[in-house]
């Protein structure tokens, strides 16, 4: 197979959908030899910022010398992004290798009768963790699909869990309370391997804290400084707080487990990218009792070097374009706060593209609240709602002041509001990865 015939091939499997269960990879696996037990690992989930989290993990411990495998879901320009090593995407003949590898198992088992066929992220996941056996990184650090308790990734031991933040989000398949969503998270905790959280809502935390006493698990956890009282149950807290909002990014204070860090910089926007970051000083500080020395150097290194494209990313000026992946409501809530922060303008004209399994509804009422005018628009993704569903919500909302227009998709919408935005207005791209994506895409070819 070419690069070209397995990118085809991989893409073809998106037709078996989500089908939550780790039977099917667990079989794969002992089929592989299992080669998620032949790397150490962090595994992150959460609702929203693992990523960035995962991100200023890696950027750390690479700047301590170590070699770093980092999974992530779904990507922002190639495929081979979701899986790289030492900042370096998996190499075109490598994923042709691995698929060579996986691929008669994976036709093996859509015929296996109480098995099926995998799933997309099964397959992926499986040639990700086939990869990096081979490649003998010192740590992989590795984001959860969806969920937690079953999701793919959850066959892993790894060294430590992360859980970002709890909320409702994929509620047709994690549950529609809070409550539902936080116990598939905490699906991810381990017998006896640490926790780190920056999750707050009292639900979630309560649910993470329970679980993790279940599994014997210390829990660490992140807060803003100057709370009135530290989570209970806490084997450790790390504590940010935020000095200032500079062009390039923005600068913070870090109490640690171990340590004290003044004035660091991330070039990531948003106070949750602080918190992100946090969380990650909190992981390899305790990551220093189990083989990875990181000093206060490599810390503030990692952290001022961390790219993370997509999140608040700025491609022009005059007028200023902005994209953001903000894929749910508390993401959204974050995005639209991080923008009054960081940027000013006449007006601010958004175009957005939102997934049919969203709660479009109340994203859509934040969006159209922050917005001078609004482009509904659909990536070229079957799960991508329509512009005329999103119109039909927007009319029912009834917020006055805003009509929104209508292009059907994502390329029309850009030289709509290009046309409509003045050279003090700032357009802002967002509502699911693949939007942005698309719309980055779309930036790059046109510069």
């Amino acid at each position: 197979m070419t690069y070209e015939e397995v990118l085809q091939w991989i893409h073809s499997i998106g037709r078996f959908g989500i089908r939550p269960g780790l039977e099917r990879m667990n079989a794969l696996m002992e089929r592989l030899g299992n080669p998620h037990h032949q790397f150490r690992c962090i595994h992150i989930a959460g609702t929203n910022g693992k990523g960035s989290t995962a991100v200023f993990i890696t950027s750390v411990l690479q700047s301590a010398g170590y070699r770093v495998g980092l999974y992530t879901s779904p990507y922002l320009e190639t495929f081979s992004n979701r899986i790289s090593m030492d900042d370096r995407d998996i190499p075109p003949e490598t994923l042709v290798a691995n698929v060579n590898k996986v691929r008669p198992l994976v036709e093996e088992f859509s015929r296996t009768p109480g098995l099926g066929p995998l799933t997309q992220f099964e397959v992926v996941t499986s040639i990700a963790f086939n990869y990096y056996a081979g490649a003998a990184p010192d740590l992989v650090v590795i984001e959860a699909g969806l969920g937690g308790r079953l999701d793919a990734t959850n066959i892993v031991s790894p060294l430590l869990t992360v859980i970002t933040n709890v909320s409702r989000d994929h509620v047709n398949i994690l549950g529609s309370t809070l409550e539902e969503v936080a116990c598939e998270k905490a699906g991810v905790i381990k017998e006896r391997v640490p926790l780190f959280t920056a999750a707050h809502d009292p639900i979630a935390l309560r649910i993470l804290r329970e679980r993790a006493a279940e599994k014997k698990a210390p829990l660490y956890c992140v807060v803003p400084a100057g709370e009135t009282s530290s989570p209970d149950a806490c084997r450790g807290v790390v504590e940010y707080g935020r000095r200032q909002i500079i062009p390039e990014g923005q600068m913070f204070d870090c109490h640690g487990l171990k340590n004290d860090y003044r004035e660091v910089f991330i070039p990531l926007r948003g106070e949750y990218q602080v918190e992100n970051a946090t969380l990650a000083i909190g992981v390899v500080e305790y990551l220093r009792d189990h083989g990875f020395a990181t000093d206060e150097k490599a810390i503030k290194a990692g952290l001022k070097i961390a790219r993370w494209p997509g999140r608040l990313e700025v491609l022009q000026e005059k007028p200023r374009v902005v994209i953001d992946a903000a894929h749910n409501t508390a993401a959204v809530k974050a995005m639209i706060k991080a923008i009054h922060e960081h940027f000013s303008c006449r007006r601010l004209i958004v175009v957005v593209g939102i997934m049919e399994d969203k709660d479009a509804r109340e994203m859509l009422s934040l969006l159209m609240e922050a917005a001078d005018d609004i482009v509904l628009t659909r990536p070229a993704i079957e799960r991508a709602a329509t512009p005329q569903r999103l119109k039909a919500i927007v009319e029912d909302l009834g917020v006055e002041g805003v009509s929104p227009l209508i292009e059907p998709d994502l390329n029309g919408a850009i030289r709509r509001v290009l046309s409509l935005a003045g050279p003090d207005d700032m357009v802002l791209v967002t509502g699911s990865i693949y939007t942005i994506s698309e719309a980055r895409a779309l930036f790059i070819k046109k510069n």
